[in-house]
């Protein structure tokens, strides 16, 4: 039976940050560094700048998502009702999830009702000036991006310094007293989704190089926080985002498969515990044995890993623009989606469910 089976299994180990190693061979699996490439460092010699009067800004907009941060929840649930759901975060705030359509999903986190970050994509996103689906050209030519961010918050100053791979997928631009995080699809050159930030906020998760002076802002570690809601709100968000991008490239949406998530949450926490970062778990084999062992009848499997991204938005865009984990989202096969997360280790496996 099995050799009738075809796995669809990407190549590469992708979207790992940090250094892991396939225990069975000593060898380094082929990685990208993203997301939080390192800790915040000092740098007593950092100038004070004024960031609100000196950094290139687009003028806040009096209409669309941009304009609710800093804005009260009542203003939220006026404009846009109650969420579907509410997804508790490492980082304090609490996402309010409204999956409106496959072309409108949008996910508000909230701190002491206020309005402190926003994730939004989807063809029917309001989030002028820019627009999901924009050409990057066009943006690039209406919109300078710089290298460096500079913030005084709170008697502290910050220095955001960008890669020019931040630049070619996840630029960062000023936008009255905010900011805004574009991710590029740089397959389809179009703008994918984005994610909105208030100066902390932004602080706080560092996506890019960062140096400071004065006092480091950081997450309050007193703060109750449980992994495992936070973990299973992340699965739910990556199979929302994943059905958003499948139906923006015409197609079908995803079902959640029960059977197939636990699974995958296995493998991550598999990884996790062995240190081996891989789609061959020493323990548990290859993704057909584990399917197997877990009782998922299918005609073809696919499976996606990432370790150490902050959330489900981030790690989705960031299989996204990676061409093996590319290939599975967007294979018009699938049915069927479970995924697992376990300690910021991320495992999709999709099916195409038997059919007798």
């Amino acid at each position: 039976m099995r050799n009738l089976i075809r796995i669809l299994i990407s190549i590469s180990s992708l979207l790992i940050i940090g250094l892991y190693f396939n225990i069975g061979t000593q060898k380094k699996e082929e990685v990208l560094i993203d997301e939080v490439v390192s800790n915040p460092k000092v740098d007593n010699d950092l100038e004070d700048n004024d960031s609100l009067l000196n950094a290139v800004t687009i003028k806040m907009p009096d209409e669309g998502l941009i304009s609710f941060i800093g804005k009260s929840t009542n203003h939220l649930i006026n404009i846009m009702g109650n969420p579907t759901r509410k997804d508790p975060s490492l980082y304090g705030y609490e996402w309010w999830i409204y999956p409106l359509s496959h072309n409108n999903y949008v996910q508000v986190g909230v701190i002491d009702d206020k309005i402190v970050t926003i994730y939004a994509t989807g063809s029917e996103s309001h989030i002028p000036p820019f627009k999901i689906g924009q050409p990057i050209a066009d943006i690039y030519s209406a919109t300078l991006f710089e290298t460096t961010i500079s913030i005084d918050y709170d008697n502290s100053s910050y220095k955001f310094e960008l890669s020019e791979d931040d630049l070619n997928t996840r630029p960062l631009i000023k936008i009255g007293d905010i900011f805004a995080q574009l991710y590029l699809d740089k397959f389809s050159g179009t703008l994918s989704s984005i994610r909105l930030l208030d100066a902390a906020t932004l602080i706080k998760q560092h996506p890019y190089e960062m140096v400071y002076r004065g006092d480091l802002l950081e997450e309050n570690d007193e703060l109750p926080i449980n992994d495992e809601e936070v973990e299973r709100g992340k699965e739910r968000q990556i199979l929302d985002i994943t059905n958003v991008i499948r139906v923006r490239n015409d197609l079908n949406p995803l079902e959640w498969d029960e059977q197939t998530a636990a699974v995958a949450l296995a493998h991550s926490k598999d990884m996790f515990d062995s240190k081996n970062f891989s789609h061959i778990s020493e323990e548990f084999g290859d993704l057909s044995d584990r399917l197997e062992a877990g009782s998922v009848f299918y005609q073809i499997a696919g499976e996606n890993i990432a370790a150490n991204y902050i959330d489900a938005p981030a790690v989705v865009e960031g299989w996204l623009n990676s061409k093996g984990h590319r290939e599975s989202l967007l294979n018009e096969q699938f049915t069927h989606l479970g995924v697992g997360v376990y300690k910021k280790h991320y495992t999709q496996n999709f099916i195409e469910k038997w059919q007798e």
